[in-house]
């Protein structure tokens, strides 16, 4: 099955709602924001840490298992579309 990531630079309701449009698409069952393995890794005993920089926009990542590559090409339509809607820039990576 193709797997899709997309990479969102945006809100929390940015994310919400390109997760939701890919959702209501015909066979897409899996569709979810995955962890992002820096935060993790952020130093938080830093003198910089909590600053309201870290809170601005930030990266999110989602994931999308399509059954075939016909519905991938179109997750990444709406995902595209969404995006251009909400002025939000993503960088999609397929999995094949």
């Amino acid at each position: 099955m193709p797997m899709v990531r997309i990479r969102l630079n945006g809100s929390e309701d940015d994310a919400s709602a390109l997760m939701t449009a890919i959702h209501a698409l015909d066979d897409i069952e899996h569709v979810e924001e995955i962890d992002d393995e820096m935060i993790a890794a952020e130093d938080l005993d830093s003198s910089s840490a909590g600053l309201s920089d870290d809170f601005v926009t930030g990266v999110h990542e989602i994931e999308i298992e399509a059954p075939h590559v016909f519905a991938a090409e179109r997750v990444r339509k709406v995902a595209e579309a969404v995006a251009d809607q909400l002025g939000v820039p993503i960088e999609i990576v397929d999995e094949f």
